[in-house]
């Protein structure tokens, strides 16, 4: 009888800890780790022309991001986020990459894609698809919507856009779902829990 409870006993102990081993991180942004709805990798230029895929930045977490640099609001406040959470994550930020995508290469020359985002932190990597089809694939691999906005004149106007980041972790596989507006601390949160 005590070998029979001992066994069960050791077959729950065995049975818990493989539970606690396959535990999901706690994530502050939606997990959509496994999802087959979105991309799983790019092929774009940098704003040296440099063509940039994921490989080139295996072993750190990446954070992709689409905008535009005449974006009023929602760019800049996502990139100052991330900004302040690479300060707090301290040495741990080399870790970590971020790349903005313009979906408005027609006014985001390089030179100003890379003064733009260099300007929130200079590990920032802007991404400009040479042409409409190259940003038309990319936007429909990552399921993101960009519109034009007409203004008062032709050349002002603004761009409507999906306003989201998708993480990737230090393996390149596809995690998060990141909202914008949410605030330093679920990026902290988040981005310790993809290279820790």
């Amino acid at each position: 009888m005590r070998r029979i409870v001992f066994r069960l006993f050791a077959l729950f102990v065995c049975a818990f800890a493989l539970c606690a081993c396959d535990k999901a991180p706690d994530f502050k942004n939606l997990d959509i780790t496994g999802n087959k709805q979105f991309g799983s990798d790019f092929s774009l230029p940098d704003t040296t022309g440099k063509m940039r895929t994921l490989a080139d930045f295996k072993g750190k977490a990446v954070v992709l991001f689409f905008g535009y640099t005449h974006c009023p609001d929602v760019c800049p406040t996502t990139l100052a986020e991330l900004s302040q959470a690479m300060q707090q994550l301290g040495d741990k930020a080399k870790d970590v990459q971020v790349l903005m995508v313009t979906v408005d290469p027609a006014r985001d020359t390089p030179n100003l894609l890379g003064q733009y985002v260099t300007a929130f932190n200079p590990t920032y990597i802007g991404l400009r698809p040479a042409n409409d089809a190259e940003l038309q694939k990319v936007a429909k691999d990552f399921r993101v919507y960009y519109a034009r906005a007409a203004g008062k004149t032709p050349g002002d106007y603004t761009m409507d856009h999906t306003a989201a980041s998708y993480v990737f972790d230090k393996d390149g596989k596809l995690r998060l779902f990141a909202r914008d507006g949410q605030g330093v601390e679920p990026w902290v949160h988040d981005l310790k829990l993809l290279i820790d």
